[in-house]
């Protein structure tokens, strides 16, 4: 029986200092198109709000955000509890400037 090998490369990543603070959202939108997905990270203050962060990735890029996410939502639930969760109803339009 043949072994599979993945090639796996060490990849060197650097974070800006400016990206390194992070920036906080309480909010967000997701779009997709065929062709990508958008994901609006929203500073949500009424009356108003300010989208914070927009990221764009592929599809199969977004599902494996979801599944990390999941992931990790089950091992945060797992050391601290289940996470209650009522999102706000708010409404929201995006304007660009």
């Amino acid at each position: 029986m043949a072994e599979s090998k993945q090639n796996i490369q060490e990849l060197q990543i650097n974070m800006p200092q400016e990206v390194q603070r992070g920036v906080y959202a309480n909010q967000m939108l997701v779009a997709h198109t065929q062709e990508e997905f958008v994901l609006d990270f929203i500073l949500a203050t009424p009356p108003a709000g300010v989208v914070n962060a927009r990221i764009l990735v592929s599809p199969g890029h977004a599902k494996r955000i979801a599944t990390a996410m999941l992931e990790n939502v089950a091992k945060y639930e797992a050391l601290f509890g289940e996470i209650q969760s009522k999102a706000p109803q708010i409404s929201a339009k995006v304007t660009a400037h």
